[in-house]
């Protein structure tokens, strides 16, 4: 679904992405984890098509569909209306929205939970809310590759967990190929097939969240010591930061 080889991307005349390989097949969830500045942003809106490569190769088998951070937008618009926005790709230049669009896009707030919202102003909505509304707009384009820039960000644990259930919920019942960047090891533990550790603009680990996720990986990631926590008596695990008390730094 993506294979990108010796991808290298720049901006502003500067290299941000050196030499970048990895594939992810259809049906796997990518999990992108690096430091603040790292370059995952420039990542995502490279697979979206919104920044071009300066040299290697970069193939997407499919339409994708991209869920930016959150925001507001600047008129009053309805949820409805917003995850409509979705369908433009079908409508063409001058086209205008049909009962069959109507129809995929209540589909898909039915399957999120959302119908309530349909007639609520977009920016009236929670955080999570929106998250939502605006994963149906991606949904709606029906794409084959959905792309979501740390689509929990700000997030409380609830929404969070919603999230995550949904992006799993269309992996396995809908073969849905799915990239999320995260500040979060817990997120690709839960739900990523395979993980993207960005150290720098040209140094990175990738493979197999199982094999690749760990402590040692992470505390190389963030430069700070992380360990694994398992829990009693649940097959389950996390990352947690082993936080310094040295401030010596701030001495000055």
């Amino acid at each position: 679904m993506i294979d990108a080889n010796g991808l290298t991307v720049a901006r502003g005349g500067r290299i941000i992405l050196s030499n970048y390989s990895f594939k992810l097949q259809r049906g796997g969830i990518l999990a992108v984890l690096g430091a603040n500045g790292v370059g995952k942003t420039t990542l995502i809106n490279t697979v979206i098509g919104a920044i071009k490569p300066k040299s290697g190769h970069l193939s997407i088998g499919g339409q994708a569909g991209f869920v930016p951070q959150l925001f507001d937008v600047p008129f009053s618009y309805s949820a409805f209306d917003i995850a409509l926005m979705g369908r433009a790709r079908h409508l063409g230049l001058l086209g205008a929205p049909g009962r069959r669009d109507f129809e995929i896009v209540r589909g898909y707030f039915q399957m999120l939970g959302i119908e309530h919202l349909e007639c609520q102003a977009f920016n009236s909505l929670s955080g999570g809310q929106r998250q939502l509304v605006i994963i149906a707009q991606a949904l709606a384009s029906e794409c084959e590759l959905l792309v979501l820039d740390e689509p929990c960000a700000a997030l409380d644990y609830r929404n969070q967990d919603k999230v995550l259930v949904l992006l799993d919920h269309l992996r396995a019942k809908h073969a849905m190929t799915i990239v999320f960047s995260t500040h979060m090891p817990q997120h690709a533990v839960e739900i990523a097939t395979d993980v993207l550790l960005m150290t720098s603009g040209s140094s990175y680990v990738y493979g197999p969240t199982a094999d690749t996720l760990s402590a040692g990986n992470l505390t190389d990631l963030y430069h700070l010591p992380i360990a694994r926590a398992d829990f009693e008596g649940l097959a389950k695990h996390t990352y947690a930061p082993v936080f310094r008390r040295d401030n010596s730094h701030l001495d000055g």
